[in-house]
């Protein structure tokens, strides 16, 4: 058992560190061949609803791959396949629908998304849209069948799934490369379909690869009696609809950002580039601290352990502030060599570089808020108190179209801005950070209401000399970088980007270890 564990946890940990690499040079190609132009910000807009779909119904852990795990699981290879079959054609049929109404009515939708985008914007966002429709009843098998793998411990597959589209897009665009060098008169790169038409082909090889391996293993069976196992097929239905609604929420604020970061030319492309950056590290904090907490509070809670359980909180949010802290600081002075490192070459120049070092620093501000909340929602779902966050998920929606809408300066049509303060695509990722930061506050307080007492004064202490650590840390870093600004190699600022990294780290483990704030040790 402790080997089958163990394979497993290697697949799912190799399958998805390969699919992140992918992704990462899928990225760097990006911003090569478009830079912060209107194509790639074109594509951000038309990706939405898709990639709603892709993410939330398609994705991994997502609401069918649960349900599927859940239902599957127990049942025999032949019942399995004959509920498979049956969710796979209903749920297929109600996607074609929505397709075929997001493809006729594609110009309005990105009208609904983008209504400050230029018309040449909104013509390609729109173009694009079409070309990606297909991709919506793909999502819904691809969702079904990484449940089905998973349930019968074909992880790996699922794991580097998402880096087949990730690979066709590099293929798209090099071949791209190779056209317009051999032919002068090749327009393939500056083709504004191509990203759209990447994705809708690596989207489909995943989907081919996928049912292939579905059918392979006896999951895929289009001869059955589809009178059998209908409790089965309705308690798929029931676990999808509330877990989509749920996490949905989430996603429901990165449209209105796309809304209002539509008065901004590039806005999309850099917010892209910026979160793309920031999610990678935060995604491995994610896994390194929040996930092995959640089993040890359902355990002492189920145990009436409050004491064991606040202990155990407590401990998770001085190592979460710890290691964000690090982050904010780690960005905040090296934001230049980053973006500059991973990105400016190609179509991105200097000012993208500008435009998405800004941006890069606005959302390493909200990095210690965004794990944070991640931590004390999971905390109230490991407990089995779901309303509190639910609700403030409603009121974090509210609170976002009103910062997002004031700190780019409260414009209303026709009377212009009613505040003098206009912060641009800064202040929409400020408006997150904001909203999180209320519901951070919101979740903490609440947490004594289900008897979890938190020491708050002794936490804002030590949050706030983790802080001081870092502002002392940044500000040894930066004047050392400022001796170091002649370095023009690529290999050179590597260089430099190592060996700043290893001094940020070590100077901010002994200053936080001084002020006794840092748990950690080095030694066992």
């Amino acid at each position: 058992m402790h080997s089958i564990l163990k394979n497993n946890i290697f697949s799912i940990s190799f399958g998805t560190g390969l699919s992140k690499l992918a992704g990462c040079v899928r990225q760097i190609f990006i911003a090569a061949a478009f830079g912060v132009g209107i194509t790639y910000d074109a594509f951000n807009y038309a990706y939405i609803i898709p990639g709603f779909l892709l993410i939330i119904i398609g994705g991994i852990n997502g609401p069918l791959h649960n349900a599927v795990v859940a239902v599957l699981t127990p049942l025999s290879k032949k019942d399995g396949a004959i509920i498979l079959t049956k969710v796979s054609i209903k749920l297929s049929i109600l996607l074609l629908g929505l397709a075929v109404f997001i493809y006729f009515n594609s110009s309005l939708l990105i009208e609904l998304l983008a209504p400050n985008l230029s018309y040449e914007a909104k013509s390609i966002a729109t173009y694009q849209l079409k070309i990606l429709t297909p991709c919506i009843p793909l999502s819904g098998f691809i969702g079904l069948s990484f449940g089905a793998l998973n349930s019968r411990r074909k992880f790996f597959l699922s794991s580097i799934s998402p880096a087949i589209t990730s690979v066709t897009t590099i293929f798209f665009i090099v071949f791209s490369w190779i056209l317009n060098h051999e032919n002068t008169s090749s327009n393939f790169l500056t083709y504004t379909g191509l990203l759209a038409f990447a994705t809708l082909v690596g989207t489909f090889i995943q989907f081919v690869v996928q049912i292939w391996e579905i059918n392979k293993i006896g999951l895929f069976k289009l001869e059955s009696n589809f009178k059998l196992f209908k409790d089965e097929e309705r308690r798929i239905f029931k676990l999808i609809i509330p877990a989509s609604i749920s996490s949905g929420l989430s996603q429901i604020n990165v449209f209105i950002d796309m809304f209002f970061a539509s008065s901004f030319q590039g806005a999309a492309s850099g917010l892209a580039y910026g979160n793309f950056l920031v999610q990678a590290p935060l995604g491995i904090l994610s896994n390194s601290i929040i996930l092995p907490l959640l089993p040890k509070f359902s355990q002492l809670r189920s145990c009436r352990d409050n004491r064991g359980f606040q202990k155990n909180l407590i401990s998770g949010i001085e190592y979460c502030f710890l290691t964000t802290i690090f982050l904010t600081g780690f960005f905040i002075t090296f934001n230049n060599q980053i973006v500059q490192l991973v990105f400016q070459r190609g179509a991105f120049d200097y000012s993208a570089t500008l435009k998405v070092k800004n941006i890069l620093i606005a959302y390493a501000f909200g990095i210690p808020f965004y794990l944070y909340r991640d931590l004390l929602v999971r905390t109230y779902y490991s407990i089995e108190k779901t309303k509190f966050p639910f609700k403030l998920s409603f009121a974090g929606i509210i609170f976002n179209i009103f910062f997002d809408w004031f700190l780019i300066g409260a414009p209303i049509k026709n009377l212009g801005d009613l505040s003098p303060y206009n912060f641009g695509v800064v202040g929409i990722i400020f408006s997150s950070v904001i909203v999180n930061f209320i519901i951070c506050i919101l979740l903490s307080f609440n947490l004594q209401n289900e008897e979890i007492h938190l020491p708050k004064l002794n936490l804002l202490k030590k949050i706030t000399l983790m802080s001081l650590a870092s502002f002392i840390d940044s500000k040894l870093c930066f004047n050392i970088l400022k001796t170091t600004n002649n370095l023009n190699s690529i290999f050179g600022e590597i260089l430099l980007l190592i060996f700043g990294s290893l001094t940020f780290f070590v100077i901010y483990f002994f200053l936080t270890k001084f002020l006794n704030v840092n748990k950690f040790k080095i030694y066992k």
